[in-house]
């Protein structure tokens, strides 16, 4: 999967969640978790485009919108304990948030200023919302549409924890959680949970999205 591609279909799925307001907030839980995924993420693309020049000139600014959307957008914590798998077991909250936040910002670092990139006017569509065995939540299919490509299927597994969140993103099939679960396991196994967050956030330890495929 080229890298920029990569870039939407990660960075925006984690945005595409996102209520910004209380009045947003309240709007959303009348919705279905899938009509909220496709009209908050064509809300994104579309404040993506019209703020471009802003955000080129201005990363700070872009770090600060992304950082609003994925605060209320993005079950951080829940998809942090599904990452780290048997090593989260018994890990104090602290670490778990600590280690959440970390995860966040190495994805934003690598691809947020990517979603700037993009030329022309990529689209959400919603295929189908199907229930998650056990409660869990709800599959949202979609593809993200391209002027002159091909659609790129993602599905976002949503919860309802104080609304509708993302939890993982499925890029072509491909679970970012599993892959990450899959790439931490042999770091978690020799260091601690506080000790690879802190390699995430400085950028030592950098997890292979494309090695997924």
């Amino acid at each position: 999967m080229k890298p920029l591609i990569l870039s939407l279909a990660l960075a925006l799925p984690l945005l595409a969640g996102a209520p910004v307001h209380a009045q947003a907030q309240a709007q959303a839980s009348a919705q279905t978790p899938g009509r909220q995924v496709v009209e908050t993420g064509t809300r994104v693309l579309t404040t993506l485009q019209q703020r471009r020049p802003e955000f080129q000139k201005d990363r700070k600014a872009l770090r600060a919108y992304i950082e609003s959307e994925l605060r209320t957008g993005f079950d951080r914590e829940y998809a942090a304990r599904l990452v780290l798998g048997p090593h989260g077991r018994g890990a104090s909250e602290a670490d778990v948030a600590l280690f959440a936040d970390a995860m966040t910002d190495n994805l934003m670092q690598r691809y947020g200023d990517a979603l700037l990139a993009f030329e022309g006017r990529p689209r959400i569509r919603l295929k189908s919302e199907t229930p998650l065995p056990n409660n869990r939540g709800v599959r949202v299919s979609t593809e993200i549409l391209r002027d002159g490509g091909d659609p790129i299927p993602v599905d976002y597994l949503v919860r309802n924890n104080g609304g509708w969140k993302i939890f993982d993103v499925m890029v072509e099939g491909v679970s970012y959680v599993q892959t990450f679960r899959t790439q931490f396991d042999a770091p978690l196994r020799q260091k601690t949970i506080a000790q690879v967050a802190a390699e995430l956030r400085s950028g030592s330890l950098r997890p292979d999205t494309n090695g997924s495929r």
